[in-house]
């Protein structure tokens, strides 16, 4: 059975930083494209970045030189480091897991981040 977790995140100030794990089970990331999403309340879930193939990434406008995505393949597990958050941050993060044949294969539950002073 496939299964993602999040864990990380918490109450931060603005400016501050987090990191979240999202750490996987029945599958092998590294084979993966694995995404964070986010979805704020009352806003619809929105890609923040992706790792993919070779280490690849890429990130919306609104996170580049502010988060960093990476891969921990012994642990397998996939991360993303927010630096110098916001309160537009605040959100549900969660990350999935996509084959480039099967598509999407599965999500994690999501962890809360909330930036705020």
């Amino acid at each position: 059975q496939v299964q993602l977790v999040e864990s990380g995140g918490a109450p931060v100030q603005p400016g501050g930083s987090l990191k979240l794990s999202c750490t996987a089970s029945g599958i092998t990331v590294s084979m993966y494209t694995v995404g964070w999403y986010r979805q704020a309340p009352g806003k619809q879930r929105e890609l923040v970045g992706a790792v993919m193939n070779g280490n690849v990434t890429n990130y919306v406008d609104s996170v580049k030189d502010r988060f960093t995505i990476s891969r921990d393949n012994a642990k397998n597990t996939v991360y993303l480091q927010m630096n110098n958050l916001k309160p537009e941050d605040t959100a549900v993060y969660y990350c999935n897991a996509k084959d480039r044949k099967a598509g999407i294969v599965a999500w994690g539950r999501g962890t809360q981040v909330t930036v705020s002073s």
